[in-house]
C-alpha cells in the first residue's frame, strides 16, 4: 500500500511495542492465543465430524478405515497442517501474500481461494438445515416422531409406532416386504417435507421458501461474528468450540445406554479388512483429513496470519489436529451407538438402516432423538450443536476470503473498509446459495461436496509442498522456522514435507483416477452433464496454477525463458517477517544507496533526521517499485 512504508518507518523509529501496536491496530491480531487454538480447533472440528466422519467409516468397511485415516494423519495431515500454519505465520499474510516466497506459484493462492468459496456456500446450506431443524423442534412433539402426518406414505414405520412387532405375528412376507421397503418417519420428514426432493437434479422445483429464511438467518450470524475481523470471531469461538462437546457427550451416554448399541459400536469398530485393499478408501481417508483439518482451503494461512510472530505454532498444529480427530472417532461412537440400537429394533443389519450423505445427520439422530425423555429439548440442544460446529468452520472460510481481498488491494481505503468487503462476500455467498435451496438442492450440494472440495485440495497441497520445499529450498524454509520458533522443525517432518507427503499424495491421485466412480444419492445416478460440472468445478481450482504461473513468466524480467522462470520463481524482496524488529539474519536490511533499500534500512536508525528523511520518501519508493502491488509491510 502506499502509505505502509511510511508507517513501517515510523514504527521502526520507536522500535518494540510501538511496531506492534500499529501492526494490530493495521491488520489486526488475535486477542490471545487461546483465541487462535480454538478458532483453529473450531475451524477444524466441523459438521464434518460428524456429518462425514461416520458415514465415510461406515461406507468403507468399519474399523478398517480407521487404518488408513490414521496413516493419513501422521504422514500428510499434521505435516500439513505444521507447514501452513508455520508458512501464515512467518509472513503474517493472507493465502494470496504468503506467495511472495515463490511469486509464480500464487496462483496456488488463488485455488485456495476457488475451494473456500466453493465450501463456503454449499457449508452455510447444512448450517441452514440444521437452523431449520432448531427451530420446528421448538414443540411438544417432534414432526418426524410419529407416521400420521400428511407426508407420509404407507411404508413409514416409526420407532415408536410398536406396531412391527404385531405385523411380525400375523404375516411373515408382510414382514419381509417391511423390512425391505421400511422407511422411517425422519427419512420421510427429510425427503419429503424438508427438500419436498425433486426426480432430478435437473428439475429445480420451486424454492424451499423455509429454508431460504434460514440459509439468511445463517449468513447474517455470520456476517455479526466476523463483523470487526478476528477481533469478534476470537470472543465467539469460546462459546462455539466448546459448547459442541457438552452435547455430545450427553448424546454419548444416551446412545450406549441404548439396547443393541453394542452391536452399532461393534460394527464401527470391527475391520473389513478386504474393503482396505480398495484405492478409494484410501482417497476417502486423504480427503476426510484434508476435508477436516481444513488443509488446502487457506484458512489456516490466513488464522496463523494474526499470530504474533514467536508462537509455538508447531505445539498448536498438534494439538488441533489430534482434537480434531479424536472428535471425529467420539462423534462416531455416538453414531453407531444409535444406529446399533435403531437396526436391533427393526431386526435389520446395521448397514440396512442409515441413509447416505448428510441426510445422515437429519435422518438417523433425529430419529434416535425422539426417543429421548423431553425429545425437543434435546433435538434443540442437538441441532445447537451442529449450528455452532458449522458456523466455527464457516467464520475462517469467510475471514479467508475477506483477508485475501483486504491484503491483496492493500490500500488505506480497503482496510479501513473491510466490514464492507465481508458485507459483500456474505451478500455474495447467500445469493450463490439460493438454488441450493430449490428441491434439487440436495443433488448440487452433494455434487459441490464430491467433486469442488475433494482432491482438488490434494492437488493443491502437493503443489504447495513442492514449491516450498524444492523451489524455495527446503533449508531456507527450515531456516525461516527456526528463526521463528527458536528451533529447526523435527527431521520426522523434514521428512514428510519433503518426500512422503507429496508421495503419498501423488499416489492416492493416481488409484482415484482408476478407481473413479460417478457419484450417485440413493438410487439416483447422476446424468453425465451434471459429472461434467462437477470435474469443471474441481478443475476450476486447480486450473488457477498454472494459467497464474505462465501470466508470470511472461511478465517476469529476463532475455531467455530459463531467465524468466528464475526470476518468476525468485522470493520477492518484500518475503519475510512482516514487523522491521523481526527481520534479522538473511532479512536483515542490506546497506546500500538504491531507494528500495533505504525504505528498508531507515526504520532501524536511532537517529532523529535519518526517521525523517525516510517518513518523507515512502510514496516515491513504493511507487517506483516494480512489485509495489505485493508490498504490504
Amino acid at each position: 500500500i502506499d502509505t505502509s512504508y511510511g508507517i513501517s518507518l515510523q514504527n521502526g523509529a520507536v522500535p518494540g511495542e510501538q511496531g506492534k501496536q500499529e501492526k494490530s491496530v493495521k491488520r489486526g491480531n488475535w486477542g490471545n492465543q487461546i483465541e487462535f487454538v480454538l478458532t483453529s480447533v473450531g475451524y477444524a472440528v466441523g459438521l464434518g465430524n460428524v456429518w462425514r466422519f461416520p458415514y465415510l467409516c461406515y461406507r468403507n468397511g468399519g474399523g478398517a478405515f480407521m487404518f488408513p485415516y490414521f496413516i493419513m494423519l501422521v504422514f500428510c495431515g499434521i505435516p500439513l497442517f505444521f507447514m501452513e500454519l508455520s508458512f501464515g505465520q512467518f509472513a503474517s499474510q493472507g493465502c494470496l501474500g504468503v506467495w511472495r516466497v515463490s511469486p509464480m506459484f500464487k496462483g496456488v493462492g488463488y485455488g485456495m481461494m476457488v475451494v473456500s468459496t466453493y465450501i463456503g456456500i454449499y457449508y452455510n446450506v447444512v448450517i441452514c438445515i440444521a437452523f431449520y431443524y432448531f427451530f420446528v423442534s421448538m414443540t411438544r412433539v417432534l414432526p418426524w416422531t410419529y407416521c400420521s402426518n400428511p407426508w407420509n406414505t404407507p411404508d413409514c414405520v416409526g420407532v415408536l409406532d410398536g406396531n412391527l412387532s404385531s405385523r411380525v405375528a400375523l404375516n411373515i412376507s408382510q414382514l419381509l416386504n417391511t423390512t425391505q421397503k421400511r422407511t422411517s418417519p425422519s427419512e420421510e420428514y427429510w425427503r419429503r417435507y424438508v427438500l419436498n426432493l425433486s426426480d432430478d437434479i435437473g428439475n429445480l422445483g420451486e424454492v424451499r421458501l423455509p429454508l431460504l429464511g434460514c440459509l439468511g438467518v445463517s449468513w447474517v450470524v455470520v456476517f455479526l461474528c466476523l463483523i470487526k475481523g478476528v477481533k469478534s470471531s476470537g470472543k465467539v469461538v469460546y462459546f462455539t468450540a466448546t459448547f459442541p462437546y457438552v452435547v455430545l457427550t450427553i448424546l454419548f451416554v444416551r446412545g450406549i445406554t441404548l439396547e443393541g448399541a453394542v452391536t452399532g459400536i461393534m460394527y464401527y469398530l470391527t475391520p473389513q479388512w478386504d474393503k482396505i485393499l480398495n484405492a478409494k478408501v484410501w482417497g476417502d481417508a486423504a480427503s476426510q483429513i484434508f476435508y477436516s483439518l481444513g488443509c488446502a482451503w487457506g484458512g489456516l494461512i490466513t488464522m496463523a496470519s494474526y499470530n504474533k510472530f514467536n508462537n509455538n505454532c508447531y505445539r498448536d498444529s498438534i494439538i488441533i489436529s489430534i482434537t480434531n480427530c479424536a472428535t471425529s472417532v467420539y462423534a462416531g461412537f455416538v453414531i453407531f451407538s444409535i444406529l446399533g440400537f435403531m437396526a436391533n429394533h427393526l431386526g435389520v443389519d446395521v448397514s440396512k438402516v442409515a441413509d447416505h450423505g448428510p441426510g445422515l445427520a437429519f435422518v438417523a439422530y433425529p430419529e434416535a432423538l425422539t426417543l429421548l425423555p423431553i425429545s425437543p429439548l434435546w433435538s434443540i440442544l442437538f441441532f445447537f450443536m451442529l449450528i455452532l460446529l458449522g458456523l466455527g468452520t464457516q467464520f475462517c472460510l469467510l475471514e479467508t476470503l475477506v483477508t485475501a481481498i483486504v491484503d491483496e488491494v492493500g490500500n488505506e481505503w480497503i482496510i479501513r473498509k473491510k466490514t464492507f468487503v465481508t458485507l459483500g462476500v456474505a451478500v455474495a455467498g447467500f445469493l450463490l446459495g439460493v438454488p441450493l435451496t430449490t428441491q434439487a438442492g440436495i443433488y448440487w450440494l452433494l455434487l459441490m461436496d464430491n467433486y469442488a472440495a475433494s482432491f482438488s485440495l490434494v492437488v493443491i497441497s502437493c503443489i504447495m509442498c513442492v514449491a516450498i520445499m524444492y523451489i524455495y529450498g527446503h533449508r531456507n524454509y527450515f531456516k525461516d522456522i527456526e528463526m521463528m520458533l527458536g528451533f529447526p522443525p523435527p527431521l520426522f517432518f523434514q521428512i514428510c514435507w519433503r518426500f512422503i507427503s507429496p508421495a503419498i499424495i501423488f499416489f492416492i491421485l493416481v488409484f482415484t483416477v482408476i478407481q473413479y466412480r460417478p457419484i450417485s444419492y440413493n438410487e439416483y445416478v447422476y446424468p453425465t452433464w451434471a459429472i461434467s460440472i462437477g470435474f469443471l468445478m474441481a478443475l476450476s481450482s486447480v486450473i488457477c496454477i498454472p494459467i497464474y504461473a505462465i501470466y508470470k513468466v511472461c511478465r517476469s524480467e529476463g532475455d531467455t525463458l530459463l531467465e524468466r522462470l528464475k526470476n518468476a520463481t525468485k522470493a520477492s524482496k518484500d518475503w519475510g517477517p512482516a514487523l522491521p524488529e523481526h527481520r534479522s539474519g538473511r532479512y536483515a536490511p542490506a546497506f546500500s544507496p538504491s531507494t528500495e533499500s533505504h525504505l528498508e534500512v531507515q526504520p532501524l536508525q536511532p537517529e532523529k533526521g535519518q526517521s525523517e528523511a525516510a517518513a518523507a520518501s515512502p510514496m516515491q519508493g513504493s511507487n517506483g517499485s516494480a512489485h509495489s502491488q505485493d508490498s504490504r509491510l
